[in-house]
Order: structure tokens, then C-alpha cells, then sequence
């Protein structure tokens, strides 16, 4: 799984060893160290930082090993928009909002009062007959996944979602740790959904599925009129990109922390 999803993944000045946005490579090699239980990134022999100047460690060895793997793969310049574990990485440690978990759930929750999949048209009978075999499967699937009753609109209008729904699935985000919370929100700004971000962090969609469903109109439209072909495809492959290392956050920040060797 690694490989296959690191295939997908992968301001002005360097401040000693602190990584800002855009900046020439100043490293040949990223690697990690354990130190104090945990793992940090070396540019080199320097220790890399956060934005915010704090050292950059973190719990997960499999995680250290895949924001290493996105210092090697840039080129002659550091592209943070090309890091998305990396980015994901340094907002859980600097936290620049002071977010807590329950700040994260209750966005991912109201968030669902305009997902884009419960809102369909019936304005284009082609169109909503697609929506309704594309996405009322994944709503199904959502529905009997986590105990809720979310009922898509047609009318444009704001769905209705009761309380009880919110706290049931309050009550199941409230279970994941805050870097994985994190992981959830960063998907939801990606596909505009929060049913689709956790059909494919529970896996029952993969990344590219999520990323077609979410872009069902944009496709069906492209489809009648044509595809700018490098405008469309870029969009589609940057959201897999920033989508596939959701994936990984999530499953390393909910999973075993260290890699075990095999002994010879």
C-alpha cells in the first residue's frame, strides 16, 4: 500500500534548518532518527522544523519515513504544494489555529449540512439519473456504516439533519485522535464532502473513485462540451495526489507507530 500511494503522493529563505514554502534544495538526502520515542526528519546533518520554528518529530515511524520520502522526491526546489503529508505534518504540530478535536468534529459535522453529494438536480434528467446511481450508494453505505438517516435534497434547499445524527457521529469522530481528525478535514476541503472522505479513509472507495464522484457534474459535463484536457486532468490528478496522502495520514496516525525489521 505504501508504494502504491506514495506513487500518487509523491517562505523566501532557509532559516538554518527551518522549511518554509518555496525554496531551492539546500539537502542531498532526508532520513530519519529516533530520538526521545519519537521521529524526526534529518535534512542531511540538520533537523528539520516546523514553520513555527518547533522541532519537527513525530510518533509514527511508517509517517516520518513518508515526509522523508517527499524531501527526496523534490527536485531543484522545495514545492510545499507538492507535500501534503509534510503540510498535514506541521499544522499538527504547530497548530496555528489552536484547533481542538471537539473545534475539528464539529466542522466535519456541519459540514454535512452542504455536502455536495446530498445535494442533487433534478433539473437535467440525464444528469440526475447519473447522481442517483453514482452517489445514492455511497449515501446508503454512509447511512448503515455509522447508524444515521442523512436524506439527500433536490430542491437546493438546506437538508435536514437531525441532532440525533450529529451526535452519533460526533460521538464516533470524538474516537479518533486529533492528527486523524486532521487527516478527515483536509479531505473534506479536497472533495467537498464529507460522506466521500470517510467512504475512502474506511476504504470502501478508493481515492480515484472518491475523486470522479466528487467531480460527477464537472465529468458529465466534459463529457457533452469537451475536456480542456491539461486543465481538467491537472485538477483531477492534484486531487488524487492531496487525496492518496489523506489516506496515508489517516492509516498512520491510526495505526501502529513503528516499522518492525525482519531478522536474518
Amino acid at each position: 500500500m505504501f508504494t502504491r500511494f506514495m506513487t500518487l503522493v509523491t517562505k523566501k529563505k532557509i532559516h538554518g534548518t527551518r522549511f518554509y514554502a518555496t525554496a531551492k534544495r539546500f539537502y542531498k538526502n532526508a532520513s530519519i532518527i529516533k530520538s526521545e520515542g519519537k521521529f524526526e526528519i534529518i535534512l542531511d546533518q540538520m533537523r528539520l522544523k516546523t514553520p513555527k520554528g518547533n522541532v519537527f518529530n513525530i510518533n509514527s515511524e511508517p509517517l516520518a519515513l513518508a515526509v522523508a520520502t517527499e524531501f527526496n522526491s523534490q527536485r531543484d526546489k522545495i514545492l510545499q504544494s507538492e507535500m501534503h503529508i509534510t503540510t498535514l505534518c506541521n499544522t499538527i504540530l504547530d497548530n496555528p489555529n489552536n484547533l481542538t478535536k471537539y473545534d475539528i468534529v464539529t466542522y466535519i459535522v456541519n459540514y454535512l449540512d452542504t455536502d455536495a453529494i446530498l445535494f442533487q438536480t433534478n433539473e437535467n434528467e440525464e444528469l440526475f439519473q447519473l447522481q442517483i446511481c453514482q452517489w445514492d450508494p455511497v449515501i446508503e453505505w454512509f447511512n448503515e456504516r455509522f447508524g444515521v438517516n442523512l436524506k439527500k435534497s433536490v430542491d437546493m434547499d438546506v437538508c435536514a439533519i437531525s441532532d440525533g445524527d450529529k451526535a452519533t457521529l460526533t460521538r464516533h469522530l470524538l474516537s479518533h485522535n486529533f492528527g486523524t481528525l486532521h487527516g478527515f478535514m483536509y479531505g473534506i476541503d479536497t472533495l467537498k464532502s464529507g460522506i466521500l472522505t470517510l467512504a475512502c479513509t474506511e476504504k470502501h472507495i478508493s481515492p480515484e473513485q472518491a475523486v470522479l464522484l466528487s467531480r460527477l457534474e464537472e465529468e458529465y459535463q466534459s463529457g457533452r462540451w469537451g475536456r480542456v484536457k491539461w486543465a481538467h486532468d491537472l485538477n483531477q490528478q492534484d486531487m488524487q495526489t492531496r487525496l492518496a496522502a489523506v489516506m496515508l495520514f489517516v492509516h498512520f496516525t491510526s495505526h501502529a507507530t513503528k516499522i518492525q525489521q525482519k531478522e536474518v
